[in-house]
Parts: C-alpha cells; structure tokens; sequence
C-alpha cells in the first residue's frame, strides 16, 4: 500500500496522477486539513508534524511514502528518510531543470508558497539553472486557501491568480513552474492570466519515480483484485468529500481522525 499525505487537498492532484499511473495499487491518502496551511508554520513544526503522520500511515500497512506536499517535502523529507531508511520515501521538487531546459526566451518562474520559495532546498535547484534561464520565484499566496475552500474558478480566485500572476507582465517568461500540489488546481486560471506561458506539473515526473521504487523494492500489489482507496482528513471531510466527487469525479468516503 502507497501512503501519501499533505496539508490539505493538494495532494489530491498527485493522487489522480498515482493512480492514473498505477492503477493497481492501493492508496491511503492523509489530508491534514486542522493544520492547513504548512506554509506560514516552522520548518521545525512540519518536521514534527509529518513524522507523527508517517508513523500512522506505516502503522496503517503504508510501505512506502509519498510527500505530496512542497512545503513538507522541504522540512521533512530528509529526516524522514534518516529515520526510515528501508522505506522508499518520495517528495515533491519544484521541476526547475525541464523548465530550463524548455524555454526558448531564457526566462522562467517558479509558483510556489512563501516556505518553499524560501527554503533551501528550491535554493539549491535554482542555483544549479541560473545560468541558463533567468528564475522568477512568485508567492503564490491565497492559493491554497482558494483551492482548500472549492473556489477553483470564482472572482476572488480570478484575482488571487492575477494577483500573484502580475510580475510577469511585460516579461518574456515562458515556463511556469507549479511548485506547489494545490495549484495544479488551479491551472485554467494560471494559464489565463499568462497566456504566454507553459505550464509544468511535476506530478507526473514523481509518480514515475514511485513506480520505480515500489518496483524497485518488490513493493508492488498484485493486480489480482480491484485497488483499494482510502482518504482520512484530521477537518473538514464533508467538504472533502464533496471536492473529491466535483473535481475528481470519484465518490468517496471520508474519514475524520484527530491526530495529536
């Protein structure tokens, strides 16, 4: 079984794709909506916060864990990994090099939530391409709000989008980066306010590098019964479920479950 977690709904965007790729294997999805969003949290919170979530996901029959969060990904990857070192563990990386090598003006933009845009990790992976494209970092804030509430194409979406969107103007950016799990979400909007732009999901990219490790690791189920799919939340599962049968098409029950 395939564990997957983020802070809120997001992640849901790299389920579709976990499951689109791997029809077969099952997949308990973790939201942790009480403490959505991570963003304005510490490195060290989320830290705390994403092992006590590994903890149950492994204690649920999870044998590998994927991140499905940037900001998680960023704090708690790394001692995730440390701590679980027999567990293929998979986090979320900005898709800087495709973008890169991609653009054809030289000029490209990274979406993404204050933390990440911040944080060491994406600082590591802008410095290695910034001689060969020019990197615009954009907070993306009110996304995650946007997208946690189901306004994924309302006026206060449009202006949020446009908002964050408006550094662009007048530039000749033509990859944007999606670097955080909500916004793929919101994309329709993101592609209408910077028409000019491709943009690059790396969902794919990271359901690929799952399929590798559960091969890799003989982690695979057999496809011998229907998969099995699970979504928990610790607030807020009415709206999650209503948000998985609109935007997913898929009918759901949602558990709630108070994590201390």
């Amino acid at each position: 079984m395939i564990g997957m977690f983020d802070s809120g709904l997001g992640g849901l965007s790299v389920w579709r794709e976990l499951t689109r790729q791997l029809p077969d294997e099952p997949v308990i999805y973790f939201a942790d909506r009480a403490w959505c969003p991570y963003g304005p949290r510490s490195h060290q919170e989320i830290a705390a916060r994403s092992e006590r979530i590994a903890r149950w996901l492994f204690d649920q029959g999870a044998s590998s864990l994927v991140i499905a969060c940037n900001t998680a990904t960023s704090a708690a990857a790394a001692p995730l990994r440390a701590r679980y070192p027999h567990v293929p563990i998979i986090g979320m990386e900005p898709a800087i090099k495709p973008a890169a090598l991609a653009t054809e003006t030289g000029e490209i933009a990274v979406l993404a939530t204050r933390a990440t845009l911040a944080g060491d990790k994406l600082e590591q992976l802008a410095a290695r391409y910034r001689q060969q494209a020019r990197i615009r970092l954009l907070p993306g804030d009110g996304f995650v709000e946007a997208v946690e509430a189901g306004e994924l194409d309302t006026p206060n979406a449009r202006q949020v989008v446009a908002r964050a969107l408006s550094p662009l103007a007048g530039t000749r950016t033509d990859q944007i980066v999606l670097g955080c799990t909500h916004y793929p979400f919101l994309a329709p909007l993101i592609a209408e306010a910077a028409p000019q732009a491709t943009l690059i999901d790396p969902a794919s990219a990271v359901c690929r590098q799952v399929h590798r490790l559960i091969a890799l690791n003989a982690l695979e189920t057999p496809a011998s019964e229907p998969p099995r799919y699970r979504f928990v939340t610790t607030a807020g599962a009415p709206d999650m479920q209503a948000f998985i049968g609109r935007v997913l098409g898929r009918d759901a029950r949602v558990e709630t479950l108070a994590l201390d």
